[in-house]
């Protein structure tokens, strides 16, 4: 067994996301476990060195975490040929540029969603990448969540039957940083820096439409700004321009309907911070991130309708839970893992920079209905 270097440049892992799901829990994780198995019994074992504009706090991160490599010129890395894949998870404004810059370099490439915060750009970037003849890749991530893959299961063993409806709730209450510190950075809520709950949220409902129920063919969404005004990292209150809920109406190729609402001003009374609802002709499942109940056709009660008593169903209770089979692991490194091995060893990998786009397409339909009131198609993008 050899062991086969793998040098990753990070770039925006000082972020919340960038730093948690990608450094720390993915590639952190992945160097502390030896490397990644590969199919000829060979060891890949990762290298990287993160990159940031704040020197002090690039070092710091460093040094926490014995990384030995880092730096403040992005330039200086993409130019070392011992470095073969870019990775960033920095701002969505940034993003198509670094990328082309990465991909210009000949470096594989891997990153954060959006890709863009505009549709030809996204366009123009994975025409670029496959022109280049280099691998890569967009983060999927809910796609590997225990729940999803549980819901994934179900499908695949034709437990629906017909797959009727889907209906997605995700969110919770952001606070608005007066009286208690937002959980989440508040360029967020901030049009001029990328903010917008559509842009961000869409991306994610695109990819697991597509996998897991249908192609999205049109969309009907309605977003809003519920909270106008918050108060920032400093202290400073500021206009929040920026859309923080989105309901959204989806039409998928064999006839299903998804609904899902998506709001940073939701306070949560359901199973988990996310829940899809899938209901077939066979049966029906409610996946949160890890669990996954199921009530067949045979299992279904017979409520019946009547507003003058108090229900005597408990219906919590008419679910069985799907079991956890196989051990699951942080979705962000499973993902991470096939990626990797897509670039060492030419393992299978779907989900490149075309996903990305359409991520994006979706996310531009919303904003476009939204603003027109009306329905929109989303049209194949022949990448």
């Amino acid at each position: 067994m050899a062991e086969r270097r793998l040098g990753i440049i990070m770039h925006g892992v000082t972020g919340r996301m960038g730093y948690n799901q990608h450094l720390v829990r993915s590639i952190l994780a992945i160097r502390d476990q030896g490397g990644i198995a590969l199919a000829n019994g060979d060891r890949l074992v990762v290298d990287p060195i993160i990159v940031g504009r704040d020197a002090d706090k690039i070092r710091r991160l460093a040094e926490k975490h014995n990384i030995k490599r880092w730096g403040t010129d992005l330039d200086m890395a993409l130019s070392n040929p011992d470095d073969s894949v870019f990775f960033d998870a920095g701002t969505t404004q940034m993003r198509a540029e670094l990328l082309g810059r990465a991909i210009d370099a000949g470096k594989h490439v891997y990153c954060e969603k959006p890709v863009s915060d505009d549709l030809d750009s996204a366009i123009a970037l994975a025409r670029k990448v496959k022109a280049a003849g280099i691998k890569h890749g967009v983060v999927q991530d809910k796609l590997f969540l225990p729940g999803l893959l549980k819901l994934k299961m179900l499908r695949d063993s034709g437990f629906f039957g017909r797959i009727l409806s889907v209906r997605g709730e995700f969110g919770y209450w952001v606070f608005e940083g007066d009286w208690q510190p937002a959980q989440r950075p508040s360029w967020n809520y901030r049009k001029a820096d990328g903010g917008g709950i559509i842009l961000d949220m869409l991306c994610h409902w695109r990819y697991v439409l597509d996998n897991l129920f249908g192609e999205v063919q049109a969309v009907s969404c309605l977003g809003a700004t519920h909270i106008p005004e918050r108060v920032d990292e400093k202290g400073n209150s500021y206009t929040a321009d920026a859309d923080d809920a989105a309901y959204a109406t989806f039409q998928l190729a064999g006839g299903v309907v998804a609904h899902i609402n998506s709001s940073w001003d939701v306070r949560v009374r359901r199973d988990d911070l996310v829940t899809f609802q899938v209901d077939g002709t066979h049966g029906s499942a409610v996946a949160g991130l890890h669990k996954c109940f199921t009530q067949h056709r045979v299992n279904t009660p017979k409520p019946v309708w009547n507003p003058d008593e108090p229900s005597k169903f408990n219906f919590f209770e008419q679910w069985e839970e799907v079991p956890d089979n196989w051990p699951a692991q942080n979705g962000f490194k499973a993902q991470w893992e096939m990626f990797l091995r897509h670039v060492a060893e030419d393992a299978p990998w779907p989900y490149g920079l075309e996903a990305g786009a359409k991520g994006v397409q979706l996310a531009m339909a919303g904003l476009q209905s939204w603003e027109e009131r009306r329905w929109i198609d989303v049209p194949a993008l022949g990448i």
